[in-house]
């Protein structure tokens, strides 16, 4: 889910030149006025016509110099991806909330604050979507499985204690110092840059099983989730093979809102959120 400058001309309007005035002797003969005149009215008309060419030929050379400009511009490697890349985002961004992106290269926007509905057991999530949310989870446990929702909505303080914590305990781990934040970054979003801020991410397990790591995605919940959530306008965001897309590893328990319109074509053609957008 761009704007484009229109280019606007200015015409130049010509004048007729003023016309010159001969003295004609008062014996003149009737038909020699009516010829002058005739005469005086073509050489007007050529110089309107001159002047209505030239307007039009300004007006193709600076589309023509406006067009070079642009080639120009979008010359290969003139261009930073990245800065592409946030253009496109923001045009999305301004277009549908459902489908606000955050990734590693594109933070949650400045002074975002989503409005929140808080789930008994201290959750929160957008408003928007927390209809849709509480008839997944119901739906769930009427089939007969027991999910748990272990993480929602984040403060940018609650994202940073997170992301402190990982980089302490890499370093525990020998990890070098200079390597930490990169590392951190792989498993935890950096502040700034995590869905669980936009209030529309949800970690989601198996009470029978709450570790996050892969084996998740063995749980009957998570089994019914991954064939279902899209169905209530959520997608699994960060699949096993798209982590080069997303600059997450996969995560078999985080589901994002996306609208049940967007989710269904994420399910069905085997999207991420990055590749339905058009930016990977």
């Amino acid at each position: 889910m761009s704007y484009r400058n229109q280019q606007r001309y200015r015409k130049r309007g010509g004048e007729c030149g003023k016309r010159r005035r001969r003295s004609r002797k008062t014996d003149v003969r009737l038909p020699a006025v009516i010829m002058g005149t005739v005469l005086i009215l073509i050489l007007c008309g050529r110089v309107i016509f001159t002047s209505g060419i030239g307007e039009i030929t300004g007006q193709v050379a600076e589309s023509q110099a406006v067009g070079a400009a642009a080639a120009v511009d979008a010359a290969p490697g003139q261009k930073d991806n990245r800065a592409e890349q946030a253009h496109q985002v923001k045009n999305a961004q301004e277009q549908e909330w459902n489908l606000l992106l955050v990734n590693p290269w594109n933070p949650i926007p400045e002074n975002y604050e989503p409005e929140l509905t808080y789930l008994k057991n201290g959750q929160a999530v957008d408003s928007r979507c927390y209809p849709e949310l509480q008839q997944m989870m119901d739906d769930c446990r009427a089939a007969g499985f027991d999910p748990l929702i272990c993480a929602s909505y984040r403060t940018m303080e609650k994202q940073e204690a997170l992301f402190e914590d990982k980089e302490a305990r890499l370093i525990r781990e020998g990890y070098p110092e200079n390597e930490v934040e990169d590392e951190a970054a792989k498993v935890v979003a950096y502040p700034g840059t995590s869905e669980h801020q936009l209030g529309l991410a949800l970690d989601i397990v198996d009470v029978s099983y709450q570790q996050l790591d892969t084996e998740q995605e063995n749980t009957p919940v998570q089994q019914w989730l991954m064939k279902n959530s899209w169905k209530y306008g959520f997608v699994l965001r960060y699949p096993a093979d798209k982590s080069d897309i997303t600059g997450i590893i996969y995560e078999p328990w985080h589901y994002r809102y996306v609208g049940k319109e967007a989710a269904a074509e994420i399910y069905e053609n085997k999207l991420c959120l990055e590749e339905y957008l058009g930016i990977n």
